[in-house]
């Protein structure tokens, strides 16, 4: 097998899965409990909040556990639109955002919240001019993704914090869910985000696990009410052999080096120029790991089960669309016409993927590339 589709989901970590093992089996407790197991859950707590913080160089205060990107996204956009609404009820965020983040703003949106959804060019990024001209008396968030799950495109957040400088009262909404281990994302008092939204199953950790990094003095609305737990501001037990199990997985990953995927993808993009009905939708400014483009004339969903057959692994384009077999919306923000992005296919690497494995990719898919030229 060939495990190509590490943007939807990577494989745990084994050291990490015997963590979660360990931690599930022997220390159960509840860490709203008083008594010793509580009191050891509580600390185990205290310890994955430190390392996750240290790791990000941020403070442990600024961490908040969730259970994935989806929630945290649904959390920072929807609690800020509910804590800051005395102040505003205008919103700005890009065309090609992950739903978790475009459906809550639509969901806004059709409550009474304006909404500027800033366009994009043929690479896939926003322009921060047309940001600052966006930006209102009455703006209260901009909610930018750092990598784009699709194309790999990568956002200029340090621009947009520049241009957001000489406006405090925004909270600035970054979705990170694509960026560890990949690039370099400064948080903490030099960096002007505001919020971001992390994943656990995205780094080698287990699914069901995330945590929202919230700078300290911004304020977000709770969205989970009960409880208590998380500083009252995301209430429900702990999910405790989880939590500890992403922060090893988080300092395992941010002691590797992304270099091997970027040599990796150009090799594959070096490959692909060679052949003359293959359309590559990336930018050659991106994410290290992540390469997506087209046959032409040939549906991705096609591309996927005939590779899939031959024991590869990738997918059409995001995990969130793929199954309902619709065409990218992020391509199709990016200028490219319906019957071109319906070929997409999306090829994401970690870092336990090897040249052997690519060099085995390119033979399979050269194969299935020849049968398709009798079709088109």
């Amino acid at each position: 097998m060939i495990y190509l589709d590490n943007s939807a989901t990577t494989k745990i970590d084994s050291s990490v899965l015997d963590t979660f093992n360990k931690v599930n089996s022997m220390y159960f407790g509840n860490p709203s409990s008083l008594h010793e197991l509580g009191e050891t859950t509580t600390g185990l707590l205290t310890q994955s909040r430190n390392l996750i913080a240290e790791t990000i160089d941020v403070k442990p205060e600024e961490i908040f556990f969730t259970s994935g990107g989806t929630e945290g996204d649904n959390w920072v956009v929807k609690g800020t639109a509910i804590e800051k609404i005395a102040f505003g009820k205008h919103l700005i965020t890009s065309e090609i955002e992950h739903p978790a983040v475009l459906e809550s703003i639509k969901q806004l949106e059709n409550m009474g919240w304006e909404v500027t959804y800033l366009p994009v060019d043929s690479r896939g990024i926003i322009s921060v001019e047309k940001l600052r001209h966006a930006l209102r008396e009455d703006t209260v968030l901009v909610s930018v993704m750092a990598v784009n799950n699709e194309t790999g495109s990568v956002q200029p957040i340090e621009q947009i914090g520049e241009a957001l400088k000489d406006y405090p009262s925004i909270h600035f909404h970054v979705d990170a869910v694509q960026t560890v281990g990949k690039i370099d994302l400064k948080l903490g008092e030099q960096s002007r985000v505001d919020m971001a939204v992390f994943s656990g199953h995205k780094f080698h950790g287990p699914k069901g696990t995330g945590f929202v990094y919230v700078k300290k003095g911004r304020k977000l609305a709770p969205l989970l009410s009960g409880g208590g737990q998380e500083a009252g501001l995301r209430s429900g037990t702990e999910n405790v052999p989880g939590i500890v199990a992403m922060a090893k997985a988080l300092k395992l990953i941010s002691e590797k080096q992304a270099g091997t995927q970027t040599e990796l993808t150009l090799e594959l993009k070096k490959y692909l120029d060679t052949k003359k009905n293959i359309e590559v939708f990336s930018p050659e400014q991106r994410a290290p790991h992540i390469l997506c483009f087209g046959v032409k004339g040939i549906k991705g969903e096609v591309t996927v089960h005939a590779l899939e057959k031959r024991g590869v692994y990738v997918s059409t384009t995001s995990a969130c669309s793929s199954r309902k077999k619709v065409e990218s919306s992020t391509l199709l923000a990016m200028g490219i016409p319906k019957s071109r992005a319906e070929t997409a296919i999306r090829v994401s690497l970690s870092e336990d993927n090897t040249l052997a494995e690519l060099k085995s990719f390119i033979k399979i898919f050269d194969e299935i590339y020849h049968s398709f030229k009798a079709i088109q």
